[in-house]
């Protein structure tokens, strides 16, 4: 929703002239009310909803217009609560903020034209609103399929994180109650799995956020940043785990190899320089 918002507020003018203009070229619209606003429909994708409201009684004086079917209960109720928040000005047509439409349910701005005695009013859907303006690319049968596979691989990472904590847990258990092995690895073992398990958890969170629960469209967006700056940290932090064990098995068995414990700090010492090289570039960046 939050970025919906930040498109639309960035294009408010550009869009609310397109809606003007296109409304101004058409004409009168009660007129166009008889074939149940089919026209409009059909210019607008976009367009939802439509209904009159009699501008001095306030009263709702047509049915609501949807796409596909009418709905005749809403005629005649009291819409005075619209009227206030409807600021023509100068103009005869004025557009509302972004909102939830408690008849679709869906985040929409509407239209509101003066014509008469009347006032007509047109609900937008804003992300098919977007969408058809080419602000956001949306494609919905390739969006549902790409959306299934997002959430099928997130859920099964997810799941695979839950288990290696849980086999972790297990195997320092098992090592300490049944085995009674006292060695450091035995501690040292969980606690990598656990570092990796939050690492694997931190990734389908990510993948489910953005790409199943919410689809992010922003093309300035520091999602992916973040991601993988948290991802490489820790995965960082599991090799130096890993690398600190391994200095200590050296020195207590085979100190002649300590050179192989030089080269795996040596290579986490990349990795975190490359991170940091990383973060540096895309702040640099952003900021211009």
């Amino acid at each position: 929703m939050k970025e919906y918002l930040n498109i639309y507020e960035s294009n408010k003018e550009k869009i609310e002239d397109f809606i003007q203009q296109s409304i101004i070229n058409i004409g009168e619209l009660r007129g166009l009310e008889k074939g149940n606003y089919r026209v409009l429909f059909s210019l607008f994708p976009a367009l939802e909803l439509i209904y009159s409201i009699n501008k001095e009684t306030k009263i709702q004086n047509s049915p609501n217009y949807y796409k596909y079917k009418l709905d005749e209960t809403a005629k005649n109720f009291d819409r005075s609560y619209l009227l206030s928040k409807v600021h023509f000005e100068d103009k005869d047509v004025a557009f509302s903020s972004v909102y939830i439409s408690s008849a679709t349910h869906n985040n929409c701005i509407t239209a509101s034209i003066k014509e008469g005695n009347s006032i007509v009013f047109l609900d937008f859907n804003l992300e098919i609103l977007l969408e058809k303006l080419n602000l956001i690319e949306f494609n919905k049968p390739f969006h549902s399929v790409t959306k299934i596979f997002y959430g099928l691989a997130g859920f099964s990472m997810a799941f695979l994180s839950v288990f290696i904590i849980f086999y972790s847990l297990y195997g320092f258990i098992t090592s300490f109650i049944v085995h009674e092995d006292f060695a450091l690895e035995s501690i040292f073992q969980p606690v990598i799995a656990l570092t990796l398990g939050i690492a694997i958890f931190d990734l389908a969170k990510t993948i489910l956020e953005q790409e199943v629960f919410f689809k992010s469209y922003s093309q300035d967006s520091k999602v992916e940043t973040k991601m993988i700056t948290k991802f490489l940290i820790t995965i960082i932090i599991a090799l130096s785990i890993e690398a600190l064990m391994v200095v200590f098995k050296i020195a207590l068995k085979d100190y002649d190899k300590m050179v192989n414990a030089l080269y795996l700090i040596s290579g986490v010492s990349m990795i975190i320089m490359a991170l940091s090289l990383f973060i540096f570039l895309t702040k640099k960046r952003t900021t211009k």
